[in-house]
């Protein structure tokens, strides 16, 4: 049996651990695809009752016009953008194209900053 060596951490306090930058733009791609899938079929059918008439598309209309739902159709929103940004991130680390150290942590916070960006401008655009 091996004996544990003096610095081994005896417990980890889960509070104090700090991800680099591609770990939370992983895990936001990872949380983003998760939200897109779950919303897909709701925004199915908003757009199937949207598109069947004129008085239908305002009703949908009225029915985000709501702070707290259009709240919900920003987050939509940064769903979309983190998962498209980060997913391209992914791709072109993959055939090699910013995978050193600097360039990934440079693509990471492009990826976080442009969505939360993106996600601004929706809630600008929706909540004035």
């Amino acid at each position: 049996m091996r004996a544990r060596s003096a610095s081994a951490p005896k417990f980890m306090n889960l509070s104090q651990i700090r991800f680099p930058v591609g770990a939370i733009a992983s895990i936001g791609h990872r949380v983003s695809g998760v939200l897109l899938l779950v919303s897909l079929p709701l925004l199915a059918l908003a757009l199937d009752r949207s598109l069947r008439s004129e008085s239908e598309f305002e009703a949908l209309r009225d029915l985000v016009s709501e702070p707290w739902r259009a709240l919900l159709l920003v987050i939509l929103v940064w769903a979309a953008a983190h998962h498209v940004l980060a997913g391209v991130r992914h791709l072109l680390m993959d055939i090699g194209v910013g995978s050193r150290l600097s360039p990934a942590r440079t693509s990471a916070w492009a990826a976080i900053v442009a969505a939360g960006i993106i996600a601004v401008a929706a809630a600008v655009r929706w909540l004035s």
